[in-house]
Parts: structure tokens; sequence; C-alpha cells
């Protein structure tokens, strides 16, 4: 559980990298209808979310550092509120309302939304600077351009508008890139439900099962233990449906002999789990199986060495890549010098994606992954995943035996001061392990 104090010391961070006499601006999320009259299940903006802890639609967050002597002239923290309404509370749930959102979310005002449009010129008033994002809520840029119009357009300049506008997203994306304690207490624990899911799916399946009761065993694990939701839309591909790199249509039935994939992570208090996991349908990997996966296996063990403190993503990239390309050449799928293959990228034929990406209140999570065109090195609290994969359709000219293949093992690592920790470390991976867990399961 993230603290209020947290959510406040958060605010405070971002204000101070803002400049003097700014307003910030950061809108929440709208509910969105699903079909006619009902809404998919309501999900909170991240980045409203990391600053506030508020689960409702369609607030919005200002804030402000302007001075007046050594006073703030307006309120350093506030929000507009859905107000009570106990007509709307029965029919679509409880508000938390304008008494009170300050004390429970640590705000200095409340206001009804109802009033933001009347409120929001006058906030913007005399602020020099105003950072926000625009083109990412169109509900929220309108009612900022109505605001920004009313200021500029007041008679005989008795209202200042901001004379400039800057996004916000890229001071506050950088703070979420790097995780705190708390964050990453919620992430680990997110791991954890995660690879109970995907254990729970290896002693479940056997031939003749759809693709989609393997999604459904996994939902289950994510909401028995306070998980509600999926981080992303869950994949479950067997046989050639697993070269397929985002498959989703979980509905195929599995045959005796294929491999299936299960990419699948949970979302706990906002944070995400991202997992994969390769696995026989039967318990027992083939010989070509076993192969391939052996290589994965090892490519992501090999970038998983370069993943600390100063190396970076690219670091482990270059150790995955160099595993695969030399396997595949030794497996008579590629052919030439693994050296020239890897300057060639021929690789890529076979592993199209790349080795990761940030993790964290978004799947994919924020941040930079460059600055100034050199990749940016790893730091303590930074979560990313761990995913090299071998994807060979039926199209393929590899040798036969390999052809119909798919196979990806994703971990979750967050980088410590002397190197990383697996998050997701319980959910077996080995292919003795694999095997061991499943034939336990079928002799229950």
């Amino acid at each position: 559980m993230i603290s209020n104090s947290t959510f406040q010391a958060r605010r405070a961070k971002l204000m101070a990298q803002c400049r003097p006499s700014s307003l910030v601006i950061v809108p929440a999320a709208s509910q969105v209808t699903r079909s006619n009259d009902t809404e998919y299940p309501f999900r909170q903006d991240s980045d409203f979310w990391y600053l506030s802890g508020f689960n409702e639609p369609d607030a919005v967050l200002v804030m402000s550092n302007q001075l007046e002597g050594n006073k703030i002239q307006h309120s350093a923290v506030l929000m507009f509120v859905q107000p009570k309404d106990a007509h709307a509370e029965v029919w679509h749930g409880r508000r938390l309302g304008t008494a009170s959102a300050p004390k429970e979310l640590g705000l200095d005002e409340a206001y009804s939304l109802d009033s933001i449009e009347e409120l929001l010129p006058e906030l913007l008033n005399g602020h020099e600077h105003l950072y926000f994002s625009l083109d990412r809520n169109p509900a929220a840029d309108a009612l900022v351009q109505a605001a920004l119009a009313e200021c500029k357009a007041a008679p005989k300049q008795s209202m200042m508008a901001p004379n400039t506008i800057i996004d916000v997203g890229p001071i506050l994306h950088q703070m979420r890139r790097i995780k705190s304690d708390a964050e990453i207490a919620l992430m680990r624990e997110a791991g954890i439900i995660s690879a109970d899911a995907h254990k729970r799916a290896m002693r479940f399946v056997k031939p003749g099962a759809f693709e989609y009761q393997l999604e459904a065993e996994i939902h289950h694990e994510f909401a028995m233990r306070g998980a509600r939701y999926p981080a992303y839309g869950t994949i479950v591909g067997s046989g050639n449906n697993a070269c397929i790199l985002h498959y989703t249509e979980n509905s195929e039935q599995i045959k005796d002999g294929d491999l299936i994939l299960i990419d699948a992570g949970c979302e706990l208090q906002g944070y995400a789990a991202d997992i994969t996991r390769t696995f026989p349908a039967n318990g027992k990997f083939s010989a070509p199986q076993k192969a391939l996966y052996q290589l994965v296996l090892d490519a992501q063990l090999a970038a998983l060495e370069q993943l600390k403190p100063g190396n970076t993503i690219a670091d482990g990239m270059k150790a995955c890549v160099s595993v695969i390309t030399h396997g595949l050449v030794d497996l008579g799928i590629l052919s030439g010098e693994p050296e020239d293959l890897i300057e060639s990228e021929a690789w890529r034929t076979y592993f199209m994606h790349g080795l990761g990406h940030y993790l964290g209140l978004d799947v994919h999570d924020v941040g930079i992954y460059k600055h100034q065109g050199n990749d940016l090195p790893l730091e303590a609290g930074v979560v990313i995943t761990v995913e090299p994969g071998l994807y060979i359709s039926e199209q393929s000219k590899a040798p036969k035996q390999y052809r119909g293949i798919g196979i990806r093992i994703e971990d979750d690592i967050v980088i410590h001061a002397t190197g990383h920790e697996v998050l997701t470390a319980s959910v077996p991976k080995s292919i003795c392990d694999i095997e061991e867990l499943m034939g336990s399961a079928n002799t229950l």
C-alpha cells in the first residue's frame, strides 16, 4: 500500500522541479463506454494515480508554486472532484466528495467538478508557466484551452494567462522510472501472484483443453489473491499460435505435442507484473522443443548477467543476441559465421522484438531509454522485463522439426545497488523444473 505521505512527497518533488510561478494540471481518466449504457471497468490514469492515489473518474489535480512574498498566493494543491450525489451514488457507487477529499487525499482544498469552468481561469491567472500534457485527454485539453482563452480575453488585461505551456510528462515520467521501496514491494507481490497463476496453468493443462480455459485459470488466481484484473490482454498461444507475438484470441484446442506460450501478469494496486512461460501440453518437451527452449533460456541467463547499475538494456541485448545467433547456427537454422550474422541482424528473422521494457504503473512503463543518443544506464530502482524469444513459424525455411514452435521466457527484475533481483523467480523455467511440476500435477 502506498501511503498518503508518499503521494504528498511526490507532488512536492514534482513542484520543486517546475519553474517558479507555475501551475500544474493533471487530469484523471474518464469512464469509457463499452456499448450503449455499459462501461468498461474503470482504470485510472497512471500519472494521476501516481500523484494522488485517487480512483474516481474525471477529477482534476491542480498544483501551484506561485509565491507572493513568502506566501503561496493560491492553494498549493487542490482537486476538482465529483460532488456527493445521493441519486447518482445509488446507481454508480460512492463518491468521496469535496468535504472529505482534503483530509483523505492530503490536499489543501477540494472543489466540485461542476465549478471547474468558472474557477480554472482564476487559477491560471497570474501564473507565468502552465505544466500540462496536451493531446492526451481531449476533454481536459478543451477545458484548459477554454480557460486560457478566457484569461487572454479578459478586458483591460485584468487577467494574465501563462506565457509558456510546458509538457509535465518528461518530469513526471522520469520520477516514475525510479521505483521506491514501497512500489517494489507491491511489484514483488504482483510477481508472486502472477507466478502462482502460471504454475496453476501448468498444473491444469492437458491435451484437449482449450486456450481460454488456461486463461480462466490464470484470471481466477489473480482475482482470488486480490488482483482483480490482468495488467494487459492475456496471451495463451498453443502450437503455431505462439509465433504470433500478441495473440489474444485464446480460442484453439490444445493438441498433444504442442508447446503453450502464456504471457500474463496481474495488476495489483495499479502496478503490473509481466511473465511469460512456455511449456509442453503433455508435460514433456520433445527433443527439438528442448533444444530451442534451452537456447532461449541460455540467452535470458546471459542477458541477466549484464543487467546491473551502470550497464544498459542494450548490453543485455548484445549478450542475448550472441547466444541466440551461435545457437541458431549450431542447430542449422542459420548458416554462416555467427559474427557476420550478428552484424547483419539475421537473427531478427526468429527474434524480432527487443529484450525488454520498463515496468510499473503501465505494463510498458514510462521513462526514456536514451539520452542525447546514448543508451541510458540502469540504476537502482529501475524495474524492467527480460524476455528473449524464438518464433519459427510453419512457413519458415528452418529445418522441419523446428517449424511451428514459438518460445518466450520473461521475468521481471528490479535493479539494486550491486546487481538485480528477479521478482518473478518463483515460477519454474528450467526444463527439469517445468517437467517436474507438470509431472507432479498429473500424479495427483
